[in-house]
């Protein structure tokens, strides 16, 4: 596959430099580290700030929610690799305006060592630290072990609600205990259709036969659960929120925020298409939308494919969602 691409080993440093030069009024660096990117006006004095992280490759996560109302730093690795405990560091001491910090990210080995590791540092700063781990991911580990469970693109809506109590000035434990209700009110499940292709190497992360599709896929291509023949959009629409609603145990009267989501080369009007059949199915269940997104908001690169994340929506969950927040990636007035 032909790729946009300079030397394959300067690919992030020169696209994090490409968001700098873009969006000079809403980011900057941290520690003179390009890899380690903060808001502009941080450190906000008096508010919780929130760090997130992991490998590049995902736009717009995870950089791509840095701003007003979501997170106050980012730390990054290569594509698919996790940033340095060090970077988690720096990108704490950026955002610490007195409150503490909240490390907010998913749940993937590398991710969590450092992210660990930067916390015990942090300590030693006289910052104070908690965490809440992203695990939304259905189709990795069953129900009874959900605590194992990847983080994916459903981790954008404890972004929106973290930011959004840390922006109104909630305590660092308060902060978590937002981030953990929505993590553990969340499902998402995905299915991809092509591979991405590593920029470093020039080969597809997995190997899909012409004609198929790949149920439960991760976002680095880990496998999912069943493989097979490719199916019309509406049957991926029911197959992907059936398994969502019965993990959440969501039914008639229920109200949930829905998050169609692209994996980077999946046009826009098939993300709709499976939007329109997900819809069609909640009303018949007697279950109300009361938030929608359709877009690229958690990618791999060019992998085709999406993932449909559901949230159980109350009214303190909603009032988060909907509160204010901007980014180079994302805007909800």
């Amino acid at each position: 596959m032909k790729k946009i691409i300079n030397e394959p080993t300067m690919f992030v440093d020169e696209f994090v430099e490409g968001i700098l030069l873009a969006h000079p009024d809403l980011l900057k660096t941290a520690a003179d580290d390009r890899r380690v990117l903060v808001r502009a006006d941080a450190p906000v004095v008096g508010k919780v700030g929130i760090v997130t992280g992991g490998g590049s490759g995902h736009l717009p996560l995870f950089k791509g929610y840095v701003g007003r109302g979501l997170c106050d730093g980012v730390a990054i690795g290569n594509v698919f690799s996790s940033p340095s405990s060090g970077q988690v560091l720096e990108a704490t001491k950026a955002v610490s305006g007195g409150a503490g910090v909240l490390y907010l990210y998913g749940n993937y080995g590398g991710d969590v060592f450092n992210f660990d590791l930067a916390a015990d540092m942090a300590e030693l700063e006289g910052i104070p630290t908690m965490t809440a781990v992203g695990r939304d991911d259905v189709a990795s580990q069953p129900k009874e072990r959900s605590a194992d469970r990847r983080g994916v693109a459903g981790i954008m809506f404890a972004f929106k609600a973290a930011g959004a109590a840390a922006e109104r000035g909630d305590s660092l434990e308060q902060v978590a205990a937002v981030a953990e209700d929505i993590i553990d009110n969340t499902a998402t499940m995905g299915i991809g259709l092509s591979p991405t292709i590593l920029p470093t190497t020039g080969k597809p992360s997995f190997e899909l036969g012409d004609g198929e599709m790949e149920v439960g896929i991760g976002i680095h291509g880990e496998p999912g659960f069943h493989r097979g023949a490719l199916e019309t959009a509406d049957r991926i629409a029911e197959r992907l929120t059936e398994r969502l609603l019965a993990d959440l145990g969501i039914g008639s009267g229920d109200r949930v925020a829905v998050l169609v989501n692209g994996m980077g080369a999946t046009p826009l009007e098939e993300l709709y298409l499976l939007f329109r059949r997900v819809h069609q199915l909640l009303a018949e269940k007697g279950i109300t939308i009361d938030k929608n997104y359709v877009g690229e908001y958690a990618t791999s690169l060019e992998m085709a494919g999406a993932s449909i994340s559901i949230l159980a929506l109350n009214d303190e969950r909603l009032a988060l969602i909907n509160a204010p927040a901007e980014s180079p990636f994302f805007k909800e007035a």
